[in-house]
């Protein structure tokens, strides 16, 4: 079995509920445990009844580590996500007595099962996996890489070793320390404690299979090879490497940065002007999640913000959630939802 931890408030229910839909789809055994991190999207999820979940609350992470309190009223909200990530991927290893936990982000969205990627680790001496952002070295990227780092807090494994259990521990002692939108020469919120892993602990492997990881930030590598159809008729993307003309197919997308401009109209800030490919990847996933909205608002009277914001910094705040929406690389990357 597979074992996913995310973690997630009411403002993520859509994309969420997503992720999990695209697992049970794709995933013959797994287990979702979900930390909520408010009242409403506990209450939805409990109410879901869905089998493969565990919901958990933000306030069972408070109980086992106290400091967390302290933490959640000097950090804003998606930092205070950050802080929890490594806490909440011990908790179900150390609750649940479990084999393996695999952390991931609440927007990704799964076309095919993650199984292979776990089993990179098959016939190794490893034990975490981690995943890189597989940025280019053009000067573009050499600047994204210098901010946000190597790797990406999105899909990162942890079986129950010693030695998965001392990364973890360290990991969560340094997000306690310090968790900030914030870009620094060794730290940018939980994220680039990651490339201390290799140097640090025995036993890190970097995901290699191309189709874990695909993102906004290196899609203009690739284009649309073909379409493929698996079992229960789920549809996944082939994809091909521009540079290598490698073909690999997609595992999972991170559909980061997607900025609602109004109840219809969405930028996907794909961060690529070839529109079929883009158009092969975001479409079917807008479609769900407007589906799961329109569900949510009849049901449990759930509504969505169109701002997004991620940093404890007021100003840098304001700019997030009311300017940063706006800005559009690509006229393909403006979606009317009901054109879809």
């Amino acid at each position: 079995m597979i074992n996913f931890t995310t973690l997630f408030d009411s403002f993520y229910l859509d994309k969420g509920l997503c992720l999990y839909k695209s697992l049970e789809r794709v995933c013959d055994d797994f287990k979702l445990y979900i930390f909520c991190f408010d009242a409403k999207s506990k209450h939805v999820l409990e109410a879901e009844k869905l089998k493969n979940i565990e919901v958990l609350y933000c306030g069972d992470l408070e109980q086992k580590y106290p400091q967390l309190l302290e933490l959640k009223e000097e950090r804003s909200k998606a930092e205070y996500c950050w802080t929890c990530t490594p806490a909440s991927i011990e908790y179900v290893l150390d609750t649940y007595n479990i084999d393996n936990c695999t952390y991931i982000d609440a927007d990704l969205y799964f076309f095919k099962n993650p199984s292979v990627l776990i089993n990179e680790l098959n016939g190794s001496d490893k034990h975490i996996i981690i995943t890189p952002h597989r940025f280019t070295d053009s000067v573009k990227d050499r600047y994204y890489l210098k901010r946000s780092g190597k790797y990406c807090v999105e899909f990162n494994y942890f079986d129950n070793s010693d030695v998965s259990r001392e990364a973890l521990k360290w990991w969560r002692e340094r997000c306690f320390e310090w968790c900030y939108h914030k870009y620094e020469a060794e730290r940018m919120g939980d994220q680039k404690y990651l490339e201390k892993f290799p140097i640090l602990f025995s036993g890190v492997h970097e995901l290699e299979n191309k189709g874990g990881g695909v993102a906004p930030w290196n899609l203009n590598q690739y284009r649309l090879s073909s379409i493929s159809y698996g079992d229960n008729n789920t549809r996944y993307p082939i994809l091909y490497d521009r540079k290598t003309k490698e073909r690999f197919e997609l595992i999972f997308y991170h559909f980061q940065n997607i900025r609602y401009l109004s109840g219809t109209k969405v930028n996907i800030s794909s961060e690529t002007n070839n529109k079929e490919l883009k158009n092969s990847i975001y479409i079917p996933y807008l479609r769900e999640i407007e589906d799961i909205r329109k569900y949510l608002k009849i049901k449990y009277n759930v509504t969505f913000s169109v701002k997004k914001t991620y940093s404890s910094n007021k100003i840098i705040s304001f700019l997030q959630g009311n300017m940063l929406r706006f800005k559009v690389k690509s006229i393909s990357d403006l979606i009317d939802l009901d054109k879809i």
